[in-house]
């Protein structure tokens, strides 16, 4: 599991809403019987700990708030500093092509097959923001449109995408309760 958070914002996203939605998972995970591993992107981690925990672990959770329309940037980092070098012919093992046909299958060398990840995320934008193809900034498009690129570099690692879970409105208008009971709902319904 791992906590995206980034306390730099103070005030205005203290974390209270992405730690919480952490520990119902954990909550969740250890009532039926899974062995869990936790990391914050904000604090401090271990390069070598991080790819074993990748290694390891069957789900990788990534709880997230959502800061101009991505991951906050200690996640980047961590990304950046476990999934490229570290990372190489343990998480990755190739890029997938071949010199004899240098435009094909590139991404294909991931080491993590038979493993799943599931992103977790609360947003300030409302849930019609995303629905309604009339909406100004994503004109119909879906949170997993937004997340695209995120998706990809799971993929790169060969792992499989379980639906994303996303909390919306959660400043202005949040359904808090709801949302934690859909959530463990979700939970639930997609792992096993």
């Amino acid at each position: 599991m791992i906590n995206a958070h980034e306390p730099e914002f103070g005030s205005y996203s203290p974390g209270k809403l992405n730690q919480s939605l952490f520990e119902i998972a954990a909550s969740q995970f250890l009532s039926r019987g899974f062995e869990i591993k936790q990391t914050w992107t904000a604090r401090a981690w271990d390069v070598e700990t991080e790819v074993n925990n990748h290694l390891w672990c069957d789900y990788l959770i990534v709880q997230s708030p959502v800061n101009w329309m991505s991951f906050p940037w200690s996640f980047k980092k961590y990304i950046d500093q476990i999934y490229t070098t570290p990372g190489h012919g343990k998480l990755w093992l190739g890029t997938g092509r071949s010199r004899q046909a240098p435009e094909k299958n590139y991404g294909t060398k991931g080491g993590l097959t038979g493993k799943k990840y599931m992103f977790s995320l609360t947003f300030d934008a409302p849930l019609g923001a995303f629905t309604d193809p009339n909406e100004y900034l994503m004109q119909g498009r879906s949170v997993d449109d937004l997340f695209f690129p995120m998706h990809v570099n799971y993929r790169y690692l060969a792992m499989t995408q379980l639906p994303t879970f996303s909390m919306h409105d959660v400043i202005v208008n949040p359904n808090i309760d709801a949302d934690f009971a859909r959530f463990k709902d979700h939970i639930n319904q997609h792992i096993d």
